[in-house]
């Protein structure tokens, strides 16, 4: 993503909100910490129950010292056991708290970051982030990192055995870490390749699904297969080589722990038969280092989910410093008298290029606008900066003298109505997608902006009125229905702006009589209406117009005047003689 490289460099001395979340579940890492030693203490049953069998009750032939050891170890391997269950139910609950307490950020994030800047790879979303970080979390993975730390004490215990059993537990162990750093270097790469290619698979899925009428008519859907498929082998390959790389090292240290074993049991048998040691440790330290080695093992099996959870935790970092939390702020009360644009120049996120360059004009309660202009000539990205969903570079935006960040979103909404040039409609009731999902909506208000846009009767006509479900994107309703729902949603409230973006693009005359009747209606209450058009019916209703041509304001002032002047012909060339 465009601009995210360089936060972790300006946010370095700040302390991130993922610490901040991380650290409001303190004394729950703490306890799974406790948890772990208790669990790491208890695994040493095992051994010990196996050096007492073979030192103590085998020499003395004591049924009684083996039925009282028998019951102390299950009495332990209970204890155990419940602690397992507790640290698993702990580890769980505090992904779900960490899940919990950023979720909303990270939802604000996901609507927000595309208004704000470019995405360079969108595979990886912050959504799925999170999920990484929190199936992580409750997975074995983490359990593994908890009991690493309890290496030293089995291997300690193995030296208290003899120091030859520490020393070849010890270079045993150290293999294995080695071969734990070696997966780190050589699965880095191919992971993230993998993660790359799963998304150029998925955006091209996502677009043939979007686009399946298209490629359904015009029988190009064969080609774009092709590239699917082409991207699917090639993520196949990555994934191939990511399960080689942490397969085949934990395969190998596998053999290493059982070939370790084997090892120390031959040491141990030399060193009983040398009269070093007695039978019982024999075994036992063959247990002891197994168990010891069992958390880099598992480290290695779960290295790749590790390297994602890591790897997912710097994004989400960078991407909570790049578009930081809002502060509270003093709530002025909604516009309702005047809108201001100076200078405002615009540049899409994530680009160079300017795409409006110095537009000024000022509107006041009760007056319409008009944008019109060529295609290209910068009038829908104008729009985008007076409703606030693109930043100005230059130059700013005001309503009733203050500028829109001067307002929570959720407050200034309430005072903006906005019809962008491909409606989308959300999975909802028709009622819900008008009240923009309010909870609990007025109906009359629902109703009053339906009547608003001349939909009211077409709506009584579906299936369940104002309760039909139109589907995700409105798949249920036609274009022209889509489009006068969506203008409806802008009407919603009685904002005190509105601002259509060729709303008569799939309106029939009906609906274009319906369009004027509803902006007449805005600037009769009061509101100021602004509209791109490219087809004049609409500019009937409103007063003022504005000429865009190459991202720049050509010509602004009272509809007539400027509609004449556009009107007049050409002047003749001059003939030299």
């Amino acid at each position: 993503m465009a601009g995210v490289a360089g936060v972790s460099q300006q946010s370095s001395g700040a302390k991130s909100e993922l610490s901040a979340a991380l650290a409001a579940l303190k004394s729950a890492v703490w306890g799974v910490g406790l948890a772990s030693g208790l669990i790491n203490v208890l695994a040493l049953t095992s051994s010990i129950f196996m050096l007492q069998v073979y030192d103590r009750v085998i020499p003395s032939r004591s049924i009684p010292t083996l039925l009282a050891l028998a019951v102390l170890a299950i009495t332990l391997y209970g204890f155990q056991g419940v602690l397992e269950v507790v640290r698993s139910r702990l580890l769980v609950r505090i992904g779900g708290a960490l899940d919990h307490s950023i979720s909303e950020r990270i939802y604000d994030i996901l609507a927000r970051l595309p208004l704000r800047a470019k995405l360079a790879n969108d595979s990886v979303s912050p959504l799925r982030d999170l999920d990484q970080m929190r199936g992580f979390v409750a997975g074995p993975g983490l359990t593994a990192l908890f009991d690493l730390p309890w290496i030293p004490l089995y291997l300690g215990i193995c030296f208290l055995f003899h120091p030859l059993i520490g020393i070849v537990s010890t270079i045993g162990a150290l293999v294995l870490i080695a071969l734990t750093a070696l997966t780190e270097h050589l699965s880095k790469t191919p992971i993230e390749e993998a993660a790359r290619m799963l998304g150029r698979r998925s955006r091209l899925a996502e677009a043939s699904r979007r686009n399946a009428e298209v490629l359904q008519a015009m029988g190009f859907r064969h080609r774009l297969g092709k590239r699917w498929r082409d991207a699917n082998t090639e993520y196949g390959s990555k994934q191939q080589r990511v399960s080689d790389v942490g397969g085949g090292l934990s395969s190998i240290s596998r053999v290493l722990r059982v070939v370790l074993q084997s090892t120390l049991l031959g040491i141990g048998a030399w060193l009983v038969i040398e009269q070093k040691a007695s039978g019982g440790v024999m075994f036992a330290s063959s247990i002891m280092m197994s168990r010891a080695l069992a958390p880099v093992e598992l480290s290695i099996a779960n290295w790749r989910g590790f390297v994602s959870a890591r790897d997912a935790w710097r994004r989400l970092g960078e991407m909570l410093a790049f578009m930081p939390a809002r502060p509270e702020q003093l709530a002025l009360p909604l516009p309702q008298r005047s809108l201001m644009v100076a200078n405002v120049t615009v540049v899409p996120p994530g680009e160079k290029r300017v795409v409006v360059d110095g537009v000024s004009f000022n509107l006041t309660a009760g007056q319409g606008l008009g944008v019109i202009g060529p295609s290209a000539s910068g009038k829908s990205s104008l729009i985008r900066a007076i409703v606030g969903v693109w930043l100005p570079v230059r130059g700013e935006v005001r309503l009733d003298g203050a500028e829109l960040d001067s307002w929570d979103p959720a407050v200034l909404g309430d005072a903006l109505g906005y019809l962008p040039q491909d409606v989308e409609l959300f999975d909802g009731t028709i009622a819900e997608n008008i009240s923009r999902f309010l909870v609990n909506p007025d109906p009359a208000k629902v109703i009053d902006a339906a009547r608003a846009a001349n939909v009211h009767e077409l709506i009584l006509r579906l299936p369940d009125g104002y309760d039909t479900q139109i589907g995700e994107g409105g798949a249920a309703l036609s274009a022209g229905q889509r489009q006068r729902i969506g203008l409806a949603r802008a009407l919603f409230g009685n904002p005190f702006l509105v601002v259509l973006d060729e709303p008569n693009a799939n309106l029939d005359a009906e609906g274009e009589e319906a369009l004027n009747m509803a902006i007449s209606g805005v600037r009769s209450r009061g509101g100021v209406v602004i509209i791109v058009a490219h087809r004049p019916n609409v500019l009937a209703t409103i007063d003022f117009v504005l000429v865009m041509r190459d991202g720049r304001q050509q010509a602004f002032g009272p509809r007539d005047e400027i509609l004449a002047q556009l009107m007049k012909p050409a002047a003749p060339a001059r003939t030299i003689k």
